[in-house]
């Protein structure tokens, strides 16, 4: 599976973005889809994450509110939306695939196995 990300770039605080990430397989609607950020000198962080289609969704504390997460089967592709942008919202964001992905473990990285290239969000203060 390989995975496309896109939509980051510069942003004032207080302003939105939409980020998508389109997949190349044919069984899309089987995978858990999430976002994860990394912030220079920072951990990789959780960020949003969907189940297999007609799933829930989750949320990091720090995003929740703010950022919606969804799915397009139609478009194999993930979306995440931005409003109400922080500067502690600047980091690479990346998309992740994987399945069989139990509620406990969305949070964590290592259970997806399949990565996007990241894109920048940097939100101006």
């Amino acid at each position: 599976v390989q995975l496309q990300a896109s939509g980051g770039g510069l942003v004032q605080a207080g302003g939105s973005l939409r980020l998508s990430c389109a997949a190349s397989t044919s069984t899309f609607s089987t995978y858990t889809l999430g976002w994860f950020r990394q912030a220079p000198g920072k951990e990789r962080e959780f960020v949003a994450a969907v189940r297999r289609s007609g799933g829930s969704t989750h949320y990091a504390d720090s995003v929740k509110g703010r950022f919606a997460i969804s799915r397009d089967s139609a478009k194999n592709t993930v979306y995440l939306q931005m409003n109400s942008l922080k500067p502690e919202d600047t980091a690479v964001y990346r998309c992740a695939a994987g399945r069989g992905i139990i509620l406990s473990s969305l949070q964590d990285g290592r259970a997806y196995d399949y990565w996007g290239q990241g894109t920048q969000v940097t939100v101006s203060s």
